[in-house]
């Protein structure tokens, strides 16, 4: 159902930079590339992840309630998922753990921007 979800930024760069480091651990890379947009995915036909500078040109700014919940395969994954965001410098939101009784286990982070993201798996 999602093709693709899109965050905001005010350094195109850097955040290329971060994200070609963190979404490797998913096994994702740079799909789709423009001037003021990059996509990255596990395959160009998945659901993907992308940065863009403001189409209006106006300073991207962090939706209040946005996050992009980024699925693992295993607890293992989302650990090292979220402790490699905060190595690049993103900053926690709540480490790994697991969240209520269903088996939802994740861990929270923000990116360079300010942009809430999780990784989770389940069971």
């Amino acid at each position: 159902m999602i093709g693709y979800v899109t965050v905001g930024t005010n350094d195109l760069a850097r955040s290329a930079k971060y994200y070609d480091e963190l979404l490797a651990t998913l096994g994702a890379s740079r799909f789709m590339e423009m001037d003021t947009f990059i996509a990255w995915a596990t395959d160009p036909n998945a659901a993907g992840f992308s940065v863009t500078k403001p189409f209006d040109q106006n300073p991207a700014t962090v939706g209040n309630g946005v996050m992009v919940a980024l699925a693992c395969p295993d607890r293992a994954s989302v650990d090292a998922l979220y402790a490699k965001a905060i190595e690049l410098g993103g900053t926690d939101e709540g480490a790994p753990g697991p969240r209520g009784d269903s088996g939802f286990y994740a861990g929270y982070f923000r990116d360079l921007d300010g942009n809430k993201l999780n990784a989770f798996c389940m069971g």
